[in-house]
C-alpha cells in the first residue's frame, strides 16, 4: 500500500499493526453486515490475534480521516434532492439520520442528529448545501419539520428552492436507507453518539464509493481499491 496522507500517518503512528491488516479489519467493518466479534473470529482464522475492541478503536481513530479525504474527491451530484430520514438506535434510544439522494440515486450528504425537529433538518439542509450548493428541487414526505426547515432557508435566498411534498417520489431515498440500515443491523446497536457518528459516516462512505461517486481519474478500480486509495 503507498504511504498514508499525513492526517492518517499520524493517526496510525501509535497503532503497533500492520497497516494492510488495519484498513482491513476498517473497511470490512463498514462494507459488510458483520459484527466487531465476527471480525476478531476471521482475522484468527488468518493467524491475527485482535481484539473487537481494538478493531472498533482503529475504525474511530481512521474513518474521520477518510471522510475528509473522501470528500475532495466526491463526484457532484445533480441539484434535484430527495430527502428523508431513518432511525437508528444508540443507547436504546432512537436517533435520526437525514440523508438526501439525487434523481439518479446518488448520496448527496448525511447527518446523525438526537432529535427529528426543524433545527435537525435545517442544519442538515445547511451541511449539504455548504458541500454541493443550492439544489433546484427538493423533495419530502409529509414531514412538517422538513417543511419549516426548506421555508426558513428559502426565507434568506433571492431565487427559492422549490420543495415539493410527494411521498412516492421518495421512494430512491427510502430504498437507499435499506443498504445503510443492512449494515447497521449486525453491529447491535451503539453505546456512543460520537461513535455511531463515526462508524456511519464510514458505511456512507462504502456505500458511496459502491455507487461510484468517487473520482477515479479515468482509472478503473475497485470498491475495495477506492477505499484504501484515500490513505494515499
Amino acid at each position: 500500500m503507498k504511504m498514508p496522507n499525513p492526517g492518517l500517518a499520524k493517526v496510525l503512528k501509535r497503532l503497533h499493526y500492520p497497516l494492510e491488516v488495519i484498513l482491513t479489519c476498517v473497511r470490512w467493518y463498514v462494507a459488510c453486515p458483520l459484527s466487531l466479534r465476527h471480525l476478531e473470529e476471521m482475522m484468527a482464522e488468518r493467524g491475527i490475534e485482535v481484539d473487537h475492541s481494538t478493531v472498533h478503536r482503529w475504525a474511530i481513530k481512521i474513518l474521520p480521516v477518510l471522510e475528509k479525504a473522501f470528500r475532495r474527491h466526491k463526484r457532484p451530484v445533480g441539484r434535484s434532492w430527495r430527502m428523508d430520514e431513518t432511525y437508528v438506535k444508540i443507547r436504546g434510544e432512537w436517533r435520526y439520520l437525514y440523508r438526501a439522494v439525487d434523481k439518479e440515486g446518488n448520496t448527496v450528504d448525511f447527518l446523525l442528529r438526537a432529535r427529528r425537529d426543524k433545527i435537525a433538518a435545517q442544519r442538515y439542509f445547511e451541511k449539504s448545501i455548504n458541500q454541493h450548493g443550492l439544489p433546484q428541487t427538493v423533495t419530502i414526505d409529509g414531514s412538517s419539520a422538513n417543511l419549516a426547515a426548506l421555508e426558513a432557508i428559502n426565507a434568506g435566498l433571492e431565487t427559492p428552492i422549490k420543495v415539493r411534498q410527494t411521498k412516492h417520489l421518495n421512494n430512491i431515498v427510502e430504498q437507499d436507507h435499506r443498504a445503510i440500515k443492512r449494515l447497521v443491523k449486525p453491529m447491535m446497536g451503539y453505546k456512543d453518539f460520537r461513535c455511531a457518528r463515526i462508524i456511519l459516516s464510514g458505511i456512507e462512505i462504502m456505500h458511496m464509493i459502491r455507487k461510484r461517486q468517487m473520482k477515479d481519474a479515468g482509472i478503473p478500480r475497485t470498491a475495495a481499491e477506492q477505499f484504501y486509495s484515500l490513505m494515499a
